[in-house]
């Protein structure tokens, strides 16, 4: 109960902050190794071009800049701590507080950039002062918390304008030209006696010469307008109400030098001398005066001449003037000049006034206030007044570094400090709290009596930045009680004020929680407050509770003690604790003594039996019940764990070990049952790699004294587990229980401790069952372990209260039922089947026992032996016990992994599967089983085939099926091992449990889902995309494939291919790289894959609709055990839900997407895709699938015809230069990036494209077979001939492309045979060669035997009066020469 100095909020983006506010600092930032924030980016300046200082200079120098820019700044905290502003020059950033968790994962007030920007309105002008008022809500319902936060700020032009949270300029005064010093406000407070003058609410404005007070409910009632109508014109833009005018007065400060700070103390009423000394001194003596005391308004500055200066403002001396707020609607009023008494309202988005307004509103003269009396100091200049919460003191700071404590009732300096030179000041008012007091019999206090009301002390709180020292001090005379030392670059805030717009009626239901002091560390970037209790303000000598802290200090030093006699510990900390007079500070002493380390158990309970013996010594009306209770049950709790050590240390001697049979007649199970559970226990075991829960003692059983405490509470003869991490539970239960599970310790004996102690059945349940379902690893091991839980459990069972005594067969008992739950929630699935084994063998017997105590009555020699005793309680540990062998299954699948992985796996397939539980599957829905299957699948990465493989070989008639795939699959991926066959057989195993939720279109289409989801998060992953488009082809049901295959396409696919349709068809080619991934948010040579994966999406829709119609829709069914699931939609339900597509529209939008694959496939130029279409085609792309829209019909018009046969053509070209290219160099990089172009035929797709885009297929054709001969590739081209419809057209293509090969062998290569073979030719035969050119060919270097062949076929074709007939004769007459 000392002095702290408490954190309560941290600062987010404070370096961000910095280098808005202060860019010339920025520098210091940077080289101090801290990367700011670019979160504004205006109004840096060219920082990095001033010059580099030398390296110790500017190391001193960033330091500097880093750390001291907070002292430049203007710095407003909102009392109700959910708002700070800063302010330098122009510019202002607003941090907003939000609750957040922490690095550490505690939640903590955070401090984050709500708004920043820059506030200056007029040119040249500054900020100079900033206040956050909270305003109250005026609703009945509230809190306590204000409505919202109003920023005012002050300007060098004399401005003061006021700003919602989120920056939005409401109102805007000019109530004197000169610049605004410092505005300062009070708020509301019930006074504390009757005879304290009420004072009302103001916000006071210093200027150099002036002082202007606005009324607080003028003020409050203003802002609410304004804010509202800001609202409306955001809504509206129409709507224009004129609020109520502001209230305020405005002084002439005469007499004085100059002022630099103010306090407004507000209305004061002198008693009768005062009025008589004050009225001699002004009016001499024979001054008259008035029979009742006139009120006045006190306000007191800082300055020169004098020092400090003390100005008495009579009420009715002048009257309040009324400034006429006009509202500015952006949207009605954009010209119009805002003119009145004083000031005018306007309200813009980015802080801006009409161009048009340049004159100023007109300033009201101030009523002349001279000063009435001072300090006077001619060489003293005051720097900053700090008024305290009763009005009655305040803190004067100089410039020769003192801290005067000033009486403002009698304007006297009543005490000075020393040695704090630019101190900030501020003040802590604090409450006693009545129930602390001493309870002694005889107390000479007069406030003893615990019914008289609370006093309140002050204390001074001083910052010294110089000396980085922040103090404590108690007024008026009192000591210094506290001292931190805090850093030199801390700012010191004191609001003054509380929530504005209360009234003695409004405030008297509310509890603000408001702040009086904070410090902000912009190192550390923490904001704190400081606590300090009220009897630091009692006299040292006089107060029992500074001599019982000093007790509790010196009893702390004694425990923190390292080398120390355990038996002097205690003899001191005996003596210690029973000098302290404080029941509450006793208490805390008794805590620190339990909460040590060093204390031993035996001391702990002399220590503790001491206290209570002396306590029970005395009087029964001198004795704090609360404490002598807390005592015994520390007590109680010592003598515990004292017990559980003992027992624990006591081993019994282990019995023989259990043999499988005795446990299998233990848990009621048959053999072949028993060995099934031991069989996937097994293989649980083995696939099971992950950690459990570890624990650093050696001893397990081993738990501190001070864990022990900390974790159990003692009330009413019960001990309550406190609530607390799974972690501590788990080491609670740990120490009672583990000992006994592993039959080293008597669970008999334990159980009767524990009961006696207080423990309820349930919570040692709790206890036990947590303890055993996570030590799962320990407890496979100990197969013995099982024989025990049925013993504690028996034993836990039998206890008063476990299971309630009107519990029947027919309904459920809440203690089975807790077990139960526990099971279902556990993710340690075989811990928790073995649990539940043992519960229900348990729950199996006492049925047993209850039954015949119920028939015992029956007639001897009835029949009873054949009757079975049925049960509620068992029907649901059948149900169970099948839902955890599922998930047991399912969790030793997902388990398993491929032993040996591809090369490259993607960091998402790296992320580790959560464990599952029942409740998980439960709360899954239908699908939720397949989708964990699913997620399990794709970490794996292995071919969809595995599961098909898993399938057949349940079905022992598709044994050749079966063998054919896995021969596929070891062709396909000959990285897989024998590794598959582990998970295949867990496959099979988890078929057999799941017909139902893993029918194989069911998980086919999860796993579709799963792949598209996780291609979505990163679209580089092509293969993802790929391997989702395969899970889909292996869907058998096309109701089901159809549902999907639209899910894919709305949900993903359509807004990435419209973006990268556009994009092609905008640069007119196939796009790089760098445009791909800023447009489509992939690479090239992903996005050339997804075009690939939309045309095949698109095919297997167009396939799955033609299928429908043939067969039905499949029933969803979900097996018994799991009938009871909840949750969302399944995504086959979802599918079924899908309406049909429209096919002609499919179609088109497949065309589309073909054709785009082609241009990046083949990298084509000089492309726009959208050309190929006419306006109706264009219009119906990526449209919904199951509209009908308006598609192009009719003859196209023949310039776009044009363009789609040369695209087909070259097109066609691309493919056999590809495909020739790949023969020569037998390259495999292509299959690799592109594994889908297995079985795509580029050829047959082009002349399907032709039907579609009204080309004729003949000319696509003929081009193919031509391109074909031209790269030297015959064998291809004779059978691609026979595809030909009219071959005559083809023979005279072909007989030029023959014609170009024998000009190259005959006039290309010169050679003494070519030249006397061509002397031989016909001349027709010689001209037609010469005009021939070779260079058109591709391939020229084809045998001339090939070439012969290639003449035979078009002579073949060409019929006998065709005008090439002859030369084709010719052509074969030279050929025959040349080969000869």
């Amino acid at each position: 109960m000392a002095c702290a100095l408490v954190p309560f909020g941290r600062l987010r983006d404070l370096g961000a902050a910095r280098d808005f506010l202060c860019p010339q600092r920025r520098h210091g930032g940077a080289a101090g190794g801290g990367k700011p924030t670019n979160w504004e980016d205006g109004g840096w300046g060219a920082w990095d071009e001033a010059e580099l200082p030398e390296p110790e200079e500017e190391e001193s120098a960033s330091k500097n800049q880093k750390n001291y820019w907070l002292q430049d700044c203007v710095l407003s905290l909102s009392p109700t701590n959910d708002l700070m502003v800063i302010a330098n020059e122009q510019k202002a950033v607003f941090l907003v507080s939000k609750w957040k968790h922490s690095d550490q994962g505690k939640e903590e007030m955070q401090y984050a950039v709500g708004w920043s920007g820059s506030l200056n309105v007029e040119e040249g002008e500054c900020v100079s002062s900033v206040l956050c008022i909270p305003l109250a809500s005026q609703k009945r319902s509230s809190t306590g918390r204000p409505d919202w936060t109003c920023i005012v700020v002050g300007f060098t032009s004399g401005y003061v304008r006021f700003y919602t949270e989120s920056g939005v300029l409401l109102l805007a005064q000019l109530l004197n030209e000169d610049p605004v010093l410092q505005l300062k406000c009070r708020t509301y407070e019930i006074p504390r006696h009757p005879g304290v003058t009420e004072q009302n609410e103001e916000l006071s404005i210093l200027y150099p010469a002036a002082i202007v007070t606005i009324d607080g409910f003028s003020l409050f009632q203003s802002l609410r307008a304004c804010r509202n109508q800001v609202a409306r014109a955001a809504a509206s833009g129409n709507e224009n109400v004129q609020p109520p005018p502001l209230a305020y007065k405005k002084w002439g400060l005469q007499d004085v030098d100059t002022i630099v700070d103010h306090a407004s103390i507000g209305i004061m009423t002198l008693c009768p001398f005062d009025q008589m000394k004050t009225a001699s001194n002004i009016g001499g003596y024979n001054a008259a005066i008035k029979n009742s005391p006139p009120a006045m308004s006190q306000y007191v500055t800082v300055g020169s001449n004098p020092f400090t200066g003390f100005f008495f403002a009579l009420e009715g001396s002048s009257q309040p003037l009324l400034s006429h707020v006009a509202l500015a609607v952006a949207s009605k009023l954009t010209s119009a000049l805002f003119h009145a008494a004083s000031g005018w309202l306007g309200w813009k988005s980015k802080h801006e006034e009409e161009p048009a307004q340049k004159q100023k509103p007109k300033v009201e003269p101030a009523t002349p206030l001279a000063v009435r009396f001072g300090l006077p100091d001619s060489r003293r200049h005051g720097e900053r007044i700090c008024l305290s919460p009763c009005n009655t003191l305040a803190a004067v700071t100089d410039d020769f570094g003192r801290v005067i404590l000033l009486d403002v009732t009698r304007g006297l300096a009543v005490r000075m400090w020393k040695g704090y030179r630019d101190a900030e000041v501020g003040w802590i008012q604090t409450v006693e709290d009545l129930h602390e007091r001493e309870t002694e019999k005889v107390d000479y206090s007069p406030f003893g009596n615990a019914q008289c009301p609370s006093r309140v002390a002050q204390f001074l709180v001083i910052y010294a930045p110089r000396r980085g020292i922040l103090e404590v001090w108690s007024t008026q005379q009192g000591p210094r009680v506290g001292a931190f030392n805090v850093g030199k670059h801390c700012r010191l805030l004191y609001p003054g004020y509380k929530i504005m717009g209360l009234n003695n009626v409004t405030s008297q239901g509310w509890q603000p929680q408001t702040y009086q002091i904070c410090l902000v560390d912009p190192v550390a970037g923490s904001v704190k407050t400081v606590h300090v209790p009220f009897h630091f303000a009692l006299s040292d000598k006089k107060s029992e509770r500074a001599k019982d802290m000093h007790l509790v200090k010196k009893l702390n030093v004694l425990l923190k003690a390292k080398a120390s006699d355990p038996d002097s510990i205690e003899a001191e900390a005996k003596e210690l604790i029973l000098d302290i007079k404080y029941p509450a500070t006793k208490k805390q002493a008794l805590e620190s003594i339990l909460t040590s380390e060093r204390v031993p158990l035996s001391s702990l309970t002399n220590i503790t039996q001491t206290l209570m013996d002396n306590l029970e010594k005395q009087e029964l009306e001198c004795v704090d019940e609360g404490l002598l209770q807390f005592c015994a049950n520390k007590l109680k709790l010592l003598h515990l764990y004292e017990l559980v050590s003992k027992l624990n240390s006591q081993s019994i001697q282990e019995d023989t070990k259990p043999s499988e049979n005795d446990l299998a007649k233990l848990l009621r199970l048959e053999e072949k049952d028993f060995q099934r559970l031991q069989t996937l226990l097994e293989n649980y075991k083995k696939e099971n790699t992950q950690t459990s829960v570890q624990f650093a003692d050696e001893n397990d059983d081993v738990l501190s004294v001070k864990m022990f405490l900390e974790y159990l509470d003692y009330e009413k003869d019960v001990i309550n587990v406190k609530n607390m991490e799974d972690s501590k539970y788990v080491a609670l239960g740990n120490f009672f229980f583990w000992k006994c599970l592993c039959g080293e310790s008597s669970a008999e004996e334990m159980c009767h401790a524990l009961e006696s102690a207080g423990f309820s059945p349930q919570i040692l349940l709790s206890l036990l069952l947590n303890l055993w379902l996570s030590r799962e690893k320990d407890i496979l091991e100990k197969q013995a372990s099982t024989s025990c839980l049925y013993t504690m459990l028996s034993l836990l069972s039998k206890m008063k209260v476990a299971i309630d005594e009107s519990w029947d067969t027919q309904s459920v008992s809440p203690w089975w039922q807790q077990m139960r739950t526990a099971c279902i929630q556990s993710e340690n699935n075989a811990a928790a089947l073995l649990s539940a084994h043992v519960g229900n063998s348990v729950t199996a017997q006492i049925i047993d026992s209850v039954t015949e105590k119920k028939f015992s009555q029956i007639i001897v020699g009835s029949d009873t032996e054949s009757w079975e005793a049925l049960s509620l309680d068992a029907e649901y540990w059948q149900l169970l016990l099948k839902q955890l062998e599922d998930c047991l299954i399912l969790q030793t699948l997902l388990h398993s992994q491929v032993s040996k992985r591809p090369k490259k796996v993607s960091s998402l397939q790296t992320e580790p599967l959560g464990r599952i539980s029942v409740k998980k599957l439960l709360e899954g829905g239908k699908g939720g089983i397949a989708d964990t299957v699913a997620k399990w699948v794709f970490k794996q990465g292995f071919n969809p085939l595995v599961l098909n493989l898993a399938q057949h070989r349940n079905n022992t008639e598709s044994t050749e099926e079966a063998a054919e795939l896995h021969t596929n699959i070891f062709l396909e991926e000959p990285e897989a091992d024998e590794g598959l066959e582990t998970i295949l057989e867990l496959l099979q195993l988890a078929y057999q449990q799941f017909p139902c939720s893993l029918e194989l279109d069911v998980l086919h289409a999860h796993c579709c889902w799963e792949y598209v989801v996780q291609w979505n998060k990163d679209p580089e992953e092509a293969c993802f995309l790929i391997r989702s488009i395969d899970h889909l082809r292996c869907i058998i049901n096309a109701h089901v494939q159809h549902g999907i295959a639209l899910m894919m396409w709305n949900t993903f696919i359509v807004k990435r291919l419209s973006s990268a349709t556009y994009l092609m068809d905008k640069v007119g080619k196939a796009p790089k790289d760098r445009l791909c991934r800023r447009d489509v948010g992939m690479g090239d040579t992903a996005m050339t894959a997804f075009l690939g994966c939309c045309s095949d999406l698109l095919q297997t829709l167009l396939e799955a609709d033609v299928s429908s119609d043939e067969m039905q829709a499949p029933v969803l069914d979900t097996e018994d055990a799991w009938m009871s699931v909840e949750g969302p939609v399944s995504i086959v339900e979802l599918a079924l839900e899908q309406k049909r597509i429209h096919y002609p529209l499919v179609e088109h939008q497949f065309v589309l997407c073909t054709i785009l694959y082609a241009i990046m496939r083949f990298s084509l130029k000089s492309v726009k895709p959208l050309s190929l279409f006419d306006s109706k085609g264009k219009n119906a792309f990526f449209k919904d699938l199951t509209s009908i829209q308006l598609l192009p019909s009719g003859d196209m018009d023949q310039s776009v015809l044009s363009i789609r046969q040369q695209f087909l053509i070259k097109v066609v070209s691309a493919a056999v230069q590809k495909l020739c290219s790949s023969q020569k160099t037998k390259e495999v990089s292509e299959d690799e990036l592109f594994p889908f172009e297995k079985a795509r035929n580029w050829p047959t797709l082009a002349v399907d494209l032709a039907q579609y885009l009204q080309i004729c297929e003949d000319v696509v054709r003929r081009h193919y077979v031509c391109e074909l001969y031209s790269y030297g590739m015959d064998h291809l081209g004779e059978e691609a001939f026979l595809q030909v419809t009219d071959k005559e057209v083809l023979a005279s293509q072909l007989l030029i492309l023959a014609g170009q090969r024998l000009a190259f062998s005959l006039l290309h290569v010169q050679s003494k045979e070519s030249v006397e073979l061509l002397a031989r030719l016909p001349p027709t035969l010689c001209t037609w060669l010469k005009a021939m050119d070779p260079q058109e060919l591709q391939n020229v270097e084809v045998p001339i035997a090939t070439t012969a062949k290639l003449i035979n076929r078009v002579i073949e074709n060409l019929p006998e009066n065709h005008g090439q007939y002859s030369l084709a004769l010719n052509l074969i007459e030279a050929v025959e020469a040349i080969s000869s």
